[in-house]
């Protein structure tokens, strides 16, 4: 039997318990939140005992596996304390608020053995598991060009509910790292590598009561010189569906609500997506369990968990270059010059 705690109570917190719930041989030994009044409901909730910090959740019900489920800029503080324990982690997106932070977890001393995974679990996801092997298998030939878009819809009140989701310092941005960050990953774990941004970030709607973008477009280019147009915005009068788009040598392939491949020979083929009910938000999608499983499936291999703090790196990295160019692009404006964002 593995022991699981987690760290944070809050909205993503549910589904995180949905899915210790539902894994056989798994069970819930404590919850860790700074805030009293929540740490009493994640007790009614769940059954199960709270505690005020890592240390002491770990003294009391030792567990195997922590999952860190709160605001950005507290995710890194938690995972180290938890690892530097032995313990597990199974960490939310994004993997920091800030690149600086990230690179604390990158060059901590991890103890041999100690995993840490990060929930990118889009990538569990029928439609992104049928098109790796497509990509792999070679049938789809060379890839061309891509396109990728984010277009959904928040209020006001998204923000005002939770300040920290509207604070540069503690969320980290806006939407490319709460909303779309998901799909900036998979961009890369498709496409390839990104080794250079240029693009543009606004506030078009919640200027009034953000500090971050509702808005973005961007142009990636990947090491082998391929181009990713990506746009996002928080402006739409409803989500609509995330969208991926590869023009390859032998297809044009659209991920967009499941995968569908239109062959240069005529046959369209189509794969459906999953369906489950969840306590959490539909547009969280329905694969943070099968990721969980996997985690714990593979806890004790030898080998890191091949989502791992290095891998969750590259879509910070590409969120932040792209916050790098929009403000030397405005720069720029001024000086009349044509700069662009290197990434890291």
């Amino acid at each position: 039997m593995k022991r699981a705690a987690i760290v944070g109570w809050g909205d993503v917190a549910t589904i995180h318990h949905e899915a210790i719930k539902a894994i056989e041989g798994v069970e819930l030994v404590g919850v860790v939140d700074t805030d009293p009044a929540r740490r009493a409901v994640a007790t009614q909730a769940t059954g199960a005992p709270a505690f005020a910090t890592v240390a002491e959740l770990v003294e009391a019900a030792s567990p195997d596996v922590v999952h860190v489920a709160t605001p950005h800029d507290q995710h890194i503080t938690p995972t180290l304390e938890a690892v530097a324990l032995g313990v597990h982690v199974i960490q939310e997106k994004p993997l920091a608020a800030h690149l600086d932070d990230a690179q604390r977890l990158l060059d901590a001393d991890i103890p041999a053995g100690v995993k840490v995974g990060v929930c990118f679990q889009n990538r569990y996801n029928v439609s992104s598991v049928e098109l790796r092997r497509l990509l792999d298998s070679g049938e789809l030939g060379a890839i061309r060009g891509a396109y990728a878009s984010v277009v959904w819809t928040r209020s006001a009140e998204y923000y005002r509910a939770k300040p920290w989701r509207a604070s540069q310092e503690q969320s980290g941005g806006g939407l490319l790292i709460n909303q779309a960050i998901h799909t900036l990953d998979l961009v890369q774990w498709l496409v390839g590598d990104v080794t250079d941004v240029h693009g543009r970030v606004a506030s078009h709607k919640f200027a009034e009561v953000t500090e971050i973008e509702d808005t973005a477009e961007v142009l990636f280019t990947h090491a082998d010189g391929v181009q990713t147009t990506f746009y996002a915005t928080l402006t739409a009068p409803q989500n609509r569906p995330v969208e991926l788009e590869l023009d390859c040598e032998n297809a044009y392939v659209t991920l967009r609500d499941g995968l569908t491949v239109a062959w240069k020979d005529g046959r369209v083929e189509r794969f459906e997506e999953r369906r489950a009910a969840s306590g959490g938000r539909a547009y969280w999608g329905v694969s943070h369990e099968l990721l969980i499983r996997d985690f714990y499936a593979k806890v004790d291999d030898p080998e890191p968990f091949w989502i791992s703090p290095a891998e969750a790196l590259k879509s910070l990295q590409m969120l932040k270059a792209t916050y790098a160019s929009s403000e030397a692009d405005a720069a720029a404006a001024a000086a009349h010059t044509a700069p662009g964002a290197p990434i890291a």
